[in-house]
């Protein structure tokens, strides 16, 4: 059609101007179904956000990313850095999954899921409107001198807003270091704490450079999804998309006159009101077709359906299509790339699920000391073992011990022969197998070792036995 747009939109960036000079965005206020939904959705996503990391499963704290110390508690199951493989698979899958919603339904968790998208249109964006005023007193007042009024508005935003920010970064935090830490570190002070308190600065000071100024940009320059968009849509991706065969027709777009028959003049539906292009966060024309800088918010939906009920034509001419549903009229298909994504996640996710059923709370792992020949003791063959036992769950073990299975033997731990190994603990020593060696068939044998507490066995883990030669 010779009335679609050029090209040379994706040249540039709608917050660029041509002098390559930031250009703020002051989107219009939304409103409308879409809005409401993503307002219920998002509050109910950010109330399990801040809840997370103060909520506990069996003394596990629900959500945990302690990087520093290789710990991580995910829906309040531990993993230890023994369980890194088990991390690994839930990020794939993680990853997998959301490879294939973008695929069939675009970039909607951009502008429904993603924190932040809730965070800046939910929270700082619905506090400015309220400060600041809608679109046009937003722009008026960032044209204007700096008087009363200005420095009155701008103070108690910047407040708001560093107050918001330093309660983001708490929350933060206790995703990294653990609430218990966080508690502890407002007990005891910023003095005692002072390794937390200065990362919790940094981070309400970076939480503020984004929601202040940076914004939209997170989402164009730095978030590595909205790069990869870009390789995973194709014609049959669900998108928020323009409809414009039905909004430029024979004639393109133009301006609502109540008195004539856009019908008999061939005139498409757009009236070119330009309010998609007003109301949108990422100051982009939807009516260009599919952009990078798009988050699939729906705010441009909402609009264009108050319009066109207003000037009475169909709502949809911007809605939740496809490419080829715009312009080929062609249904949504679930294609052979959609379910090969399909199938790699549920293979991850039955993988994931196997190895899930797999661990076990205790892990023990024994090895030979190395440089050690065995020994004998009179009739018995003695070798030396390094032990180590983790205590992933939050309860202590109070008399652990070790025995041989499926093997007659002895084991000597050196110390006591019972020990402790306390919750989220980690017990290591020194211990010596002794076997008859008329026991043994060959110079290394396998053998077999329970770790119990009292009689409840609770790992079994395997290690290799030295003995002479046999010559039978």
């Amino acid at each position: 059609m010779s009335n679609l747009p050029d090209e040379a939109f994706r040249d540039t960036i709608g917050t660029i101007d041509e002098g390559g000079n930031r250009k703020f965005i002051f989107p219009k206020k939304p409103s409308g179904k879409f809005y409401e939904y993503r307002k219920i959705v998002s509050y109910i996503l950010l109330a399990i956000l801040i809840a997370n990391p103060f909520i506990k499963v069996n003394g596990n704290q629900f959500m945990m990313f302690n990087v520093m110390e290789r710990r991580f508690n995910i829906f309040g199951f531990p993993f230890w850095p023994q369980d890194f493989y088990l991390f690994v698979i839930s990020m794939l899958v993680g990853i997998v999954f959301i490879i294939l919603f973008t695929v069939v339904f675009g970039r909607i968790f951009c502008g429904w899921i993603c924190p932040q998208t809730i965070f800046l249109e939910m929270v700082f964006r619905r506090i400015e409107y309220w400060i600041d005023g809608d679109r046009g007193a937003q722009s008026r007042l960032a044209r204007q001198e700096w008087n009363a009024e200005k420095i009155r508005k701008r103070l108690t935003k910047w407040l708001i807003f560093f107050l918001i920010s330093f309660g983001i970064a708490n929350v933060f935090l206790a995703y990294l270091v653990g609430s218990d830490q966080l508690f502890l570190m407002v007990e005891e002070g910023p003095i005692q704490q002072s390794s937390n308190f200065i990362a919790l600065l940094i981070f309400t000071g970076v939480f503020y450079f984004v929601f202040v100024w940076f914004r939209e940009q997170v989402c164009i320059i730095a978030c590595p999804y909205g790069r990869l968009q870009g390789v995973l849509l194709d014609n049959k991706s669900i998108n928020v998309a323009y409809d414009f065969v039905r909004g430029e027709k024979e004639a393109g777009r133009a301006k609502f006159n109540k008195k004539e028959d856009r019908a008999t003049t061939g005139k498409g539906d757009c009236i070119d009101c330009h309010q998609c292009v007003h109301v949108c966060p990422m100051g982009i024309d939807i009516r260009n077709g599919t952009q990078l800088e798009c988050t699939n918010c729906t705010a441009c939906i909402d609009e264009c359906d108050t319009i066109m009920d207003s000037v009475g034509l169909p709502k949809g001419l911007i809605r939740y299509a496809s490419e080829d549903e715009i312009a080929r009229k062609e249904p949504f298909k679930f294609t052979a790339r959609m379910k090969g994504y399909t199938a790699v996640l549920f293979i991850l996710l039955s993988v994931f699920v196997g190895m899930l059923f797999l661990r076990t709370d205790v892990q023990a792992v024994i090895l030979r000391l190395p440089g050690q020949l065995f020994q004998h003791k009179g009739d018995k063959i003695s070798n030396v073992y390094t032990y180590k036992i983790v205590n992933k769950t939050m309860k202590d073990y109070n008399d652990i011990h070790f025995e041989l299975i499926d093997q007659k033997g002895s084991i000597e731990n050196v110390g006591k022969q019972h020990f402790k190994v306390l919750k989220e603990g980690i017990s290591q020593g020194t211990l010596f197998i002794e076997i008859d060696e008329v026991l043994l068939e060959s110079d290394k044998t396998k053998v077999k070792i329970g770790v119990y507490n009292g009689k409840e066995l609770l790992e079994t883990t395997t290690t290799n036995f030295l003995g002479p030669r046999s010559f039978n």
